[in-house]
């Protein structure tokens, strides 16, 4: 037997190239003859397979295998040699190990210059892995040789199998830049068939599990023609990837070359157990199918993962696709809270929270009886409208805390794109979802309290109008099967209870204000205010401010001083203000002295926190007067009193002359006040020749305040009318009502905020139209102890009750001043 090794730079853990490149001369099936014990010391690998008669140098570096070695060298002894399961384990048992293995003789030990130690390995037989009986000082098992069905010499279907063998892996080794240059020759000069097998088994780069396959294979026409099957693959794939490196090769960018290396990242990635995109799409199928979608959702999703998975990652479609794919997987399909339908706990949440505004909780607390009478329904869509500052959004936080629901709040002032409401089609590069349902992802569930606020200031722009994108949304009808158009498949919107707010409801389109049910809340009053401020304010300012419950106390009055003298508005918003200002005064003096100096706020110490009263409320100033009438008017603020003021002078032509920055509607009052007493003269008893000779000028006091409205129209007439008889108005009387040129009195709004302002100012009785009687059966006795109302139809009703027979001290003798005009024309 003649050897020649030619030794290699190798590494235990690769086993993936010629470590020996031998020219074998001999009779190989001698090794077959050789008889082993039954119990061999046991030399596991790790990514090696060891074939009989082929030589192998292996790097070892285990203390139990140096032992192993050293002694198996002394005595010439036979090991088995065996590849582990998994590279990393360190102490490896029966159960880490390969079975099938290779009974081999250690050729030599060689110190390597990197103070490591290679051994040279020469398979033997093959032999099958029984037990391990030890594991002291190295592993020992109990082996059981193999038979090698090996083919006849004069086989010539064989020799052909083995030429073929030959040719492919001399192809193989051309094509591939990983082995030395004489490797091609020293495979054409091996001329034992079943050597030649056993020497491309173990040294050519195939996976590990496909050399244990190969080496337990009995039959050595068998292993040739899998071990052809396996070079086939090899080959063509070593080709591929030539031609690809020769075309690349010619002019390639840096596009072409990221694109090259994570195309080798991935095949890297695949052999670890596979890459992070192989790993993400994995995970999105199995949160897919716990899912509850419908079977068309179901579908696109399964569509859409298949397209991410063609998809290359550096693709910049692939960042849209897998964004899509994990909105999909974010949304709550088919997840809902279980609403708290127990309707006296609800009803003591919204009275905590909030101090009045009875008709909203009145119409949650009867969905909520509906909802559990029928067990399903189809949330409303409820849009609260009031001016700024009297709890409409916050109502929203308690509406969702009442009946134990998630809580979404979405501002639309300023919102002028339709795609923040319905996203934007996948298509597009930055492509995201529209706020409804990024929303609904955040809440984590499909039936929130969803707050619109500021619907009334959604704007529209070259880019699409959002409130008509919201009509969708906005309709019962239809937002069962809401579009948006990234998601691009339908979505259940009818269990979200939507509440818009808005403090105008004339900027809100038509069909739009159409979809929602209107609620509205109107301005406080100062008892209300008072409570507000009582339960909610003050304690929140105290905790706000760094104080203790009791350290600071504002009782009632002064809260009341507050709200009547420093603020003018429908909310609480600036009385919280002044409340935190008030205590921040008071935590000033307490850093400084250590103590606080006043602990109970009177209305006499406001000036010192406050300074001056900004605000003073009208009072009633007497009938002493002809053509002064109290009237009753609604401004944002609330109620206030304002005065009609009539004088005459003299002068040709009767002009009527109007003043106090009155708007259209509030002049032409006027001018239908006149007119009527124009033609009904006779009613007041006077003289049709007044109007030629006397000029007639009605103002408004607090010029500077723009004034308008209809509902001045019945104090403009009585103001007229009184001027014209010089008859005094009954005393702490006021009025509102629309007049007609009929003389018919006409209905009015802010009814119960005129009626407060009324009684503030001392006055006692009050005439409103026969329609607004309804209005007062609504507010509460309370506030209307103390106050006579007239209901009236007629303006003829209205002079009856409001003007008197007495005539006022100074009163102009409109008969003589004719007399003397007449007298001085002749």
């Amino acid at each position: 037997m003649k050897k020649r090794l030619y030794l290699g730079d190798t590494e235990e853990r690769e086993g993936n190239a010629f470590s020996v490149i031998a020219d074998f001369e001999g009779n190989e099936e001698q090794l077959m003859d050789i008889e082993v014990d039954e119990i061999l010391p046991i030399l596991p690998l790790r990514n090696m397979v060891l074939f009989p008669g082929v030589f192998m140098p292996v790097s070892v570096g285990r203390k139990t295998s140096m032992k192993l070695v050293r002694e198996a060298e002394k005595k010439s002894a036979y090991i088995g040699v065996v590849c582990q399961k998994l590279a990393d384990t360190e102490a490896p048992l029966m159960e880490d190990l390969h079975t099938i293995g290779t009974v081999g003789k250690i050729i030599r030990i060689l110190e390597m210059p990197d103070q490591t130690t290679t051994i040279i390995l020469q398979g033997v037989k093959r032999m099958e892995l029984k037990e391990i009986v030890d594991t002291v000082p190295y592993l020992k098992g109990r082996v059981k040789a193999l038979e090698e069905d090996i083919p006849e010499k004069g086989d010539k279907e064989f020799h052909a199998l083995v030429e073929a063998c030959k040719d492919l892996t001399i192809r193989f080794i051309k094509s591939s830049d990983m082995f030395p240059q004489d490797s091609a020759f020293a495979i054409k000069n091996i001329t034992n068939p079943m050597f030649l097998v056993d020497f491309i088994c173990t040294n050519l780069p195939l996976k590990k599990d496909e050399k244990v396959e190969l080496l337990r294979i009995d039959s050595l026409r068998a292993r040739t023609y899998r071990l052809l099957e396996i070079l086939n693959r090899e080959v063509q794939l070593a080709e591929i990837k030539e031609s690809i490196q020769m075309r690349a090769r010619e002019d390639i960018d840096q596009q072409q070359r990221e694109y090259f290396l994570q195309q080798q990242i991935k095949t890297i990635q695949d052999e670890l157990g596979g890459g992070g995109q192989e790993q993400e799409i994995e995970e999105m199928r199995r949160k897919a199918a716990s899912i509850k979608w419908s079977a068309e959702v179901r579908e696109t999703f399964i569509k859409e993962l298949d397209k991410l998975e063609r998809t290359h990652p550096q693709s910049p479609d692939y960042s849209v696709q897998l964004n899509y794919l994990q909105t999909m997987l974010s949304l709550p399909w088919g997840v809902y809270t279980v609403d708290n339908l127990n309707l006296t706990n609800a009803e003591k949440t919204l009275n905590k929270d909030h101090y009045g505004l009875e008709k909203v909780k009145e119409r949650i607390l009867e969905h909520l009886a509906v909802l559990k009478l029928k067990g399903d329904m189809k949330s409303p869509i409820i849009c609260l409208y009031g001016p700024p500052g009297v709890g409409k959004t916050s109502l929203g936080r308690s509406i969702a805390a009442a009946l134990k629901r998630k809580y979404i709040r979405m501002s639309l002032g300023g919102v002028h794109d339709e795609a923040e409401i319905r996203g934007h089609r996948k298509t597009y590069i930055g492509a995201m979802p529209g706020r409804i349902i990024k929303s609904l992802i955040k809440a984590g569930s499909s039936n929130p309290v969803f707050i619109l606020d500021e619907i009334d200031k959604v704007s529209s722009d070259r880019q699409g109008d959002p409130s008509s994108a919201l009509l969708e949304v906005l309709d019962p009808e239809q937002n069962t099967t809401f579009h948006d158009n990234f998601l691009d498949v339908d979505y259940d919107l009818s269990k979200v209870m939507f509440i818009a707010t808005a403090n105008n409801l004339n900027t809100i389109p038509g069909p739009l204000l159409d979809r929602m049910e209107l609620i509205e809340v109107s301005g406080y009053i100062t008892e209300e205010k008072i409570e507000i401020a009582r339960r909610h304010l003050v304690p929140k300012e105290l905790e706000a401010n760094g104080m203790k419950k009791n350290d600071i106390k504002i009782p009632k009055n002064t809260l009341e001083a507050i709200i009547e003298s420093y603020t003018r508005e429908s909310g609480v918003r600036e009385l919280e203000k002044k409340i935190g200002k008030i205590l921040r005064k008071s935590a000033r003096q307490y850093a400084t002295d250590g103590y606080f100096a006043k602990q109970e706020i009177k209305p006499a110490d406001l000036y010192e926190f406050l300074g001056a009263p900004e605000y003073s409320r009208d009072k009633y100033q007497g009938n002493e007067y002809a053509g002064v009438v109290t009237g009753l008017a609604w401004t944002a603020v609330g109620g206030e009193i304002l005065f009609v003021e009539t004088s005459l002078s003299r002068g040709k032509g009767g002009r009527l002359t109007l003043t106090g920055n009155l708007g259209d509607v509030m002049k032409e009052s006027a001018m239908l006040a006149l007119e009527y007493i124009k033609a009904h003269a006779s009613l007041l008893n006077l003289d049709e020749d007044i109007f030629d000779n006397w000029n007639i000028h009605v103002h408004v006091p607090e010029g500077a305040i723009p004034k308008d409205g209809p509902s001045a129209g019945i104090t403009m007439a009585t103001s007229l009318a009184s001027a014209l008889t010089q008859r005094k108005v009954k005393a702490n009387l006021a009025m509102t009502g629309e007049i007609t040129l009929r003389g018919k009195v006409l209905p009015v709004g802010g009814i119960k905020e005129k009626i407060l302002a009324a009684k503030r100012a001392g006055i006692k009785d009050i005439i409103l139209s026969e329609e607004n009687r309804k209005n007062i059966d609504e507010i509460q006795e309370l506030y209307l102890k103390g106050l006579t109302f007239h209901y009236v139809k007629d303006v003829k009703e209205v002079f009856a009750i409001a003007l008197t027979n007495e005539k006022v001290a100074d009163a102009i003798d409109l008969s003589a001043k004719k007399e003397k005009t007449e007298k001085k024309a002749e």
